[in-house]
């Protein structure tokens, strides 16, 4: 590991402990074990750093998606390999997914991060909503808008679909998070829940 990706690993060890309002350069620095001045040649601030760990979080979880052949950001180009998914591969890349948020280190200290800083950065709030409500729930209804105009799934409205299907894996997420001792249990009703909600709207 390089000293820059040093400095962005240091940094978000620091955010998720003590969140982004509390730490300073100069802790972050002294993490890595360097001087200020030093890490001022590889970022210009501590939201140059912060921006750089958001750009590391989407080529990971863009890389995530990749290695489950799917997109992952854009619900058209997903939505043809969903349509002729089996139920099982459905279940097998549900928990692949599901195990990558709650095992990458990056994601899961960028969400400790954001769950607390929700509360005091009106900023970082608004980004904790995108993150983890907006963005997946515009993700799946418009999957959902394509599935059931093409008949492969029946339902009236795709927005509530989309909160039927995803409301539950990130409590179990972020159960986890709280309690990593239920993983198994978690997992378990991961694929229970996928499968019922499959089974419920498929045509």
């Amino acid at each position: 590991m390089n000293t820059k990706q040093r400095i962005m690993d240091e940094a978000l060890t620091l955010f998720a402990e003590k969140g982004y309002g509390n730490v300073f350069v100069a802790q972050i620095a002294e993490a890595v074990g360097i001087k200020a001045p030093s890490l001022y040649k590889h970022y210009k601030s501590k939201q140059d750093i912060f921006n750089a760990i958001l750009d590391e979080m989407k080529q990971r979880y863009d890389a995530q998606a990749e290695a489950l052949n799917m997109n992952g950001n854009d619900a058209t180009a997903d939505a043809q390999m969903f349509a002729g998914i089996s139920e099982d591969a459905l279940v097998q890349m549900g928990i692949g997914l599901f195990s990558y948020f709650l095992h990458d280190e990056y994601a899961g200290r960028f969400r400790k991060m954001l769950t607390m800083e929700q509360f005091r950065n009106p900023e970082l709030s608004q980004l904790y909503t995108q993150q983890y409500v907006d963005g997946p729930l515009s993700y799946q209804a418009m999957m959902f808008t394509i599935l059931t105009g093409e008949a492969i799934l029946a339902g009236d409205d795709v927005n509530v679909m989309a909160i039927q299907f995803y409301a539950p894996i990130y409590m179990l997420l972020t159960l986890c998070d709280r309690h990593p001792e239920r993983e198994v249990e978690a997992l378990r009703l991961l694929e229970q829940h996928i499968r019922q909600f499959n089974r419920n709207y498929q045509v």
